[in-house]
């Protein structure tokens, strides 16, 4: 019966990502973009509409752009969980752990990035009713270089050292801080998603570089974040990535 429990949890942890990749593709296909996130002719009708006008824009409200927001932070960010959850299996006969506590970790992690779906989809909106960027999400080539260089350079900061020291190496957190029980995953679940999303923000908020309905920027970034997190190599990407993002950001403000 464990490992009924168990392999029923993990099909339905992966079920969820293929369904939240799913829906992504669907809304992006919906809108007229293809993997690039470039509009076709519908969607660049939409990319020009001004989020002002008397007529109901999905994109211009807050309830359908959070939805949007927070299945992409189901598509993007719970890969990057699974290595945090197999440690914690290794610890659930050692620690005590249990399998209600594997559940929430994972439901603490995750209500901290729909949290940080919520605050992303507001900055969204002030952009867009700001006029910053348009109704795809997408910034101007002056925002875009600054995205770039700005979260190109938080590769090198302490900040980043620290949250992905905790994100890299789960097993140093829970052992440190090991609590037994649901409400006790739940906790350990919220805290690690917080070091997450400090760790990972600027790879969010570079979805406005080149639109944030990208399925290809979508991708290109969850690889990153799970290598960033994997322990052999985890530690060797992060400044490789900064360099790259800072050289394109300089690239795009000079030409």
């Amino acid at each position: 019966m464990p490992h009924l429990v168990r392999s029923s949890l993990w099909l339905m942890f992966f079920a969820a990502i293929l369904f939240a990749w799913w829906m992504m593709y669907v809304m992006a296909m919906d809108m007229d973009l293809d993997l690039l996130g470039r509009p076709g002719p519908m969607g660049q009708a939409m990319a020009d509409m001004d989020p002002r006008m008397p007529m109901d824009m999905p994109m211009a409200r807050f309830g359908p752009l959070f939805a949007m927001w927070a299945i992409m932070m189901a598509a993007m960010m719970l890969p990057t969980l699974a290595p945090t959850l197999t440690t914690y299996e290794r610890l659930m006969v050692s620690a005590d752990g249990t399998r209600a506590g594997w559940v929430g970790v994972l439901l603490g992690y995750f209500i901290v990035w729909v949290g940080f779906a919520a605050v992303i989809t507001a900055v969204q909106l002030a952009l867009l009713f700001g006029g910053v960027i348009n109704m795809l999400g997408i910034a101007p080539v002056w925002l875009s270089a600054i995205l770039l260089i700005v979260v190109g350079a938080f590769q090198f900061s302490r900040v980043k050292e620290v949250c992905h020291g905790v994100c890299h190496a789960p097993m140093t957190y829970f052992l440190g801080h090991w609590k037994t029980g649901f409400i006790g995953g739940l906790r350990m679940g919220l805290r690690l998603g917080a070091f997450c999303v400090v760790c990972c923000w600027g790879f969010m908020a570079l979805g406005f570089v080149g639109g944030v309905m990208s399925l290809a920027w979508m991708g290109l970034a969850t690889l990153l974040m799970v290598f960033e997190k994997l322990p052999d190599i985890g530690h060797r990407v992060i400044k490789p990535t900064g360099v790259v993002l800072i050289a394109a950001g300089l690239g795009l403000a000079v030409f």
